[in-house]
């Protein structure tokens, strides 16, 4: 015995597939410009150029909120791995653009992301860290590269607290190893930048004394060269 109503049930489901494949693509696309808008926005930071890293957070918070507005009835495409990945994008610009002006970091309903997808943009944070470390480095800027260690350090402290399943914190347990492995790094590059500057100022003092010109033996210091320090994630 045939039932003569599953035509129509069949084609109201594939009406209703069709809907939500069509809401996938445009998430796809959504989430593609606000991952781009978000790496314009940290190459930006990286060049202080403040006024343009503002302006392309602000395009990465427009595609944030049209992609999210338009997930409101469909959970299932808000939590799904592209679109999580494309807020732990805007949550590392907005952090990084924060830590670097001195401003108080955004609160993950100012990005209107989940708690999992805020803890893993914020460890990526850390770890983006890195680069400018190396950067102030180059530029004999050794001290000045210490806070930004120290946030790095206090973002790890913070994450090992977090001890939940990975199903429950979608991986942090993986970024968070990451940023152990590149802090680790960073610290002893950072030691090693220190004490360096503590030999060239001892020896520019010795100098001055004897009446060398300066920075005579600068090259004489052993790993003086930033070449051969470590390179970036």
């Amino acid at each position: 015995m045939s039932q003569s109503n599953l035509p129509e049930i069949v084609e109201s489901i594939r009406t209703e597939l069709g809907e939500i494949n069509e809401l996938r693509d445009a998430t796809l696309n959504r989430s593609r410009a606000l991952i781009r808008a978000c790496a314009e926005s940290i190459r930006a930071i990286h060049r202080h150029e403040w006024e343009q890293a503002d302006a392309m957070l602000a395009q990465a918070r427009a595609a944030s909120q049209e992609m999210v507005e338009a997930l409101a009835d469909h959970p299932d495409l808000y939590h799904a791995g592209y679109t999580q990945d494309a807020l732990k994008e805007l949550v590392e610009a907005h952090l990084l653009f924060a830590v670097l002006r001195g401003e108080p970091a955004p609160t993950p309903q100012s990005l209107r992301v989940t708690g999992a997808t805020y803890l893993r943009g914020m460890s990526e944070a850390a770890t983006e860290m890195r680069r400018f470390i190396l950067d102030l480095m180059r530029k004999g800027e050794v001290e000045a590269a210490e806070p930004y260690l120290e946030f790095m350090d206090e973002v790890y402290s913070l994450l090992i607290t977090v001890d939940f399943p990975d199903a429950i914190t979608n991986g942090l347990r993986r970024n968070t190893d990451v940023l152990r492995n590149v802090l680790e790094r960073t610290r002893g590059d950072l030691t090693m930048g220190i004490r360096q500057e503590q030999m060239r100022q001892a020896l520019r003092e010795f100098e001055a004394r004897l009446g060398m010109p300066p920075d005579a033996a600068d090259e004489d210091i052993p790993g003086n060269d930033p070449e051969t320090w470590d390179g970036e994630e």
